[in-house]
């Protein structure tokens, strides 16, 4: 599975103009509306593409593409197309392109690394050090507790905010 970020307002013109199903129906052969923008299809050599927007906003896809026999021509031209076609699909539904989505998906995993990061160092701090009161140590839990939750339910950007909070604590 792979998670994109979505441009502010999009979803909501989306859903105005008959949700991601509807949308899809202009890239792929096979679209089947599951209600909820979401939707199951195929087209060429992306034998199942499944598709939705999560409650965050994000729109969640898993694709199974099939390897294009190399040696044919037409095979090349087809996979090309199918290709083409997922890029301008994503473009549309995203409101960023190609190299905007990168940069969303590194910032994304940014934010999950810096919450890691967070729980390890507040970890190592209150193993070595002696003079870490029980209160602050509750609160270190607690916010541990916190972006492991956050992380689990993929909300980076409160895993870092969390982390971030978690690393105050111990300034």
């Amino acid at each position: 599975m792979e998670r994109f970020d979505v441009k502010r307002g999009m979803i909501k013109q989306i859903t105005a103009d008959g949700g991601l199903a509807v949308l899809a129906k202009k890239y792929f052969e096979v679209v089947n509306d599951n209600g909820n923008n979401s939707f199951s299809g195929s087209h060429d050599i992306m034998t199942s593409i499944e598709s939705f927007i999560d409650d965050s906003g994000a729109l969640v896809v898993n694709v199974t593409n099939v390897p294009p026999n190399f040696e044919d021509p037409d095979a090349m031209k087809i996979a090309q197309d199918s290709r083409r076609r997922w890029t301008q699909f994503l473009d549309e539904v995203t409101g960023y392109n190609s190299k905007q989505r990168g940069d969303k998906a590194k910032e994304w995993a940014k934010k999950a690394s810096k919450a890691k990061s967070a729980i390890s160092q507040a970890k190592h701090f209150m193993k070595i050090s002696s003079n870490v009161s029980e209160e602050t140590r509750l609160k270190a839990e607690s916010f541990i507790e916190e972006i492991e939750n956050a992380l689990a339910n993929n909300e980076n950007t409160k895993a870092a905010g969390r982390g971030e909070k978690l690393g105050k604590l111990f300034q």
